[in-house]
C-alpha cells in the first residue's frame, strides 16, 4: 500500500496562520500530531526526528499532522517559550479532527516539542503519548536552568499518564535535554524511558531505533 500524499496549507491559529504538512490515508485510524524542536535553535516541522515519528504513525494507519511554531515558515506570530505554541498544538489537533473525524489522538514531539506535546497532553484526551528526548526544564519558565520538579501536577497530573499511554525515547549521549530528567518523571508516573545507548540529542545514525520503538508501540500486534 502506497503512503498516503503530503500536503502543506495553513490553518487559523491564535497568533495567525499556522503552517501545516499533513497527511490523511484513504481510512485512518487515528490522528497524529508531532511538534518541532526549539525554533530559536533551528527546529522546524522538517526535522529528521519530527519526520521519523511521523512517518511512521503513517505507516501505523494515522492521518499525519505536522506544524511549525510561531514565526518559523509561513506560521505566525513570535515565540512564546511554549505557551502559545502549545495552543497551537490544540488547534492544529482540533483542526484536524474536524478534517478527519473524531479518532484516537497520539501526540509526540522532540525537545521543545516534546515539552509542547505534554503540555497539551494535560489539556486533552490523548490515547498515545511519544516523548522524545523532551526539554522538561522548558516548562519551568527558566530556560534550561531549573530543574523540573516531577511532582508538579501541571506536568501531568497522578494518573494522567503511564505505562499504557506514554512513552519517553532518550539517548544516553544527550548533552542537551538531560536523560535524568526524563527517569525521574517517568519514575513517578510508571512512565517507561527507553533509553538508546550511544545517541546523542538528535539521534545521529540511531533514527531506526526511534522508528522501531514507536511502531511497536502504535501497531496493532506489532
Amino acid at each position: 500500500m502506497s503512503a498516503a500524499a503530503t500536503h502543506r496549507a495553513t490553518v487559523d491559529g491564535a497568533a495567525g496562520a499556522i503552517e501545516i504538512a499533513y497527511a490523511i490515508p484513504a481510512h485512518p485510524v487515528a490522528i497524529a500530531v508531532v511538534a518541532h524542536p526549539h525554533p530559536l535553535h533551528g527546529g522546524r516541522m522538517d526535522n529528521k526526528v519530527v519526520t521519523t515519528v511521523a512517518r511512521t504513525f503513517a505507516e501505523a494507519g494515522a492521518a499525519t499532522f505536522r506544524f511549525n511554531f510561531r514565526g518559523v515558515g509561513a506560521s505566525d506570530g513570535v515565540h512564546d517559550e511554549g505557551r502559545g505554541e502549545t495552543d497551537d498544538l490544540l488547534e492544529v489537533a482540533a483542526h484536524a479532527a474536524r478534517a478527519v473525524g473524531e479518532l484516537p489522538l497520539w501526540l509526540s514531539g522532540f525537545s521543545f516539542g516534546g515539552g509542547v506535546a505534554l503540555r497539551a497532553s494535560t489539556r486533552m484526551a490523548f490515547a498515545h503519548l511519544v516523548l522524545v528526548a523532551p526539554a522538561f526544564r522548558r516548562l519551568t519558565g527558566h530556560g534550561l536552568g531549573a530543574v523540573p520538579d516531577p511532582n508538579d501536577p501541571s506536568l501531568g497530573e497522578p494518573g494522567r499518564h503511564d505505562a499504557t499511554n506514554t512513552i519517553i525515547v532518550h539517548g544516553d549521549k544527550d548533552e542537551t535535554t538531560l536523560l535524568a530528567d526524563s527517569l525521574a518523571w517517568g519514575a513517578v508516573r510508571d512512565v517507561p524511558v527507553l533509553v538508546v545507548p550511544g545517541a546523542d540529542h538528535f539521534f545521529h545514525r540511531k533514527l531506526h531505533v526511534i522508528r522501531d520503538v514507536v511502531g511497536r508501540l502504535v501497531r496493532p500486534g506489532a
